[in-house]
């Protein structure tokens, strides 16, 4: 049961970083830091949104539409936070 449990956190920690990657990303791009038209930088982009956006656009769709602020990965950070925690404290 602990090997099960030490594996949702390594994969929930994992989720929460591939997240944290994407949004500092997205923040530098839009302040033009990172420039999408270097290849690795594309391909990190490119593959970080195709694994997100189902994810993200699923919450999208629930929340109020809010203008230029995208709450949709705050939430989700929320989540596998939440998750974590519930996990750790075995409380699922």
């Amino acid at each position: 049961m602990i090997a099960i449990r030490d594996t949702l956190l390594l994969i929930l920690s994992i989720a929460q970083w591939i997240i944290l990657i994407h949004i500092i990303m997205s923040w530098l791009i839009n302040f033009q830091v990172l420039n999408l038209r270097q290849p690795l930088v594309g391909q990190v982009w490119h593959g970080l949104n195709q694994l997100l956006e189902p994810l993200y656009s699923r919450i999208r769709r629930m929340l109020p539409a809010t203008g230029g602020i995208d709450f949709a990965p705050l939430i989700v950070i929320i989540v596998v936070f939440f998750l974590q925690r519930l996990v750790a404290t075995g409380g699922f």
